[in-house]
């Protein structure tokens, strides 16, 4: 199977963590996309995915499964190893709503304001821009990057004693918000000491 992505972009660092805690990344061809001068928004890609966006992936079969939930969903259960989705109906309903809270309070919230209250990527690709939306949504990720401090003083990671899906967008979205120089706060210790443990994961790390 295929996966097109661009290296270091932030969905596509989930699905690549996601192959390497399953051990499964050399059962992978990665095809890279010119995001950059627009390849993403050809007639070629768009009907892979119509959305323009990556990582997409492609089965032997032809089938093309976009968002990155959905691709490391299939990743979780094509591969053996331990689960990233839960194992028990309580499990994979918790991490569910965990994965989707780091989504929407941090990697959407920093993405948004990237793309809004920055340069993003610049001028060509970035054809509108709301300053006001950006910035409201960079105020989201902070307060994202607080409750997720509260979250990691009493478990080990985002949704529990396991490793799991959560942990891998809430560090995709750190990063991005690395990157994007929203700040992660000194005093959120235990936001900053899970980052630096999950960093030095050896799907991570790689």
């Amino acid at each position: 199977m295929k996966i097109y992505d661009v290296e270091n972009f932030p969905n596509p660092l989930r699905v690549r963590i996601a192959l390497a805690e399953k051990n499964a990344t050399a059962n992978v061809e990665f095809v890279p996309v010119d995001l950059l001068n627009g390849e993403h928004r050809t007639e070629a890609f768009l009907a892979k995915n119509p959305l323009a966006g990556v990582p997409v992936l492609e089965l032997d079969d032809g089938t093309f499964i976009s968002e990155s939930t959905a691709i490391t969903e299939y990743i979780d259960t094509a591969f053996e190893g331990p689960s990233l989705m839960g194992e028990t109906a309580k499990e994979r309903a918790v991490i569910n709503m965990m994965q989707k809270r780091a989504e929407s309070m941090v990697l959407d919230a920093v993405a948004t304001y990237f793309h809004h209250a920055t340069d993003g990527l610049g001028p060509e690709l970035e054809t509108y821009q709301n300053v006001a939306w950006g910035e409201k949504q960079g105020e989201k990720a902070r307060q994202g990057f607080s409750y997720f401090n509260d979250v990691l003083a009493q478990s080990a990671f985002v949704a529990g004693e396991q490793f799991s899906i959560a942990d891998i967008t809430l560090y995709a979205g750190m990063v991005f918000a690395g990157f994007a120089q929203i700040a992660i706060p000194n005093e959120l210790t235990h936001l900053v000491a899970w980052q630096e443990k999950v960093a030095k994961r050896p799907s991570v790390a790689a």
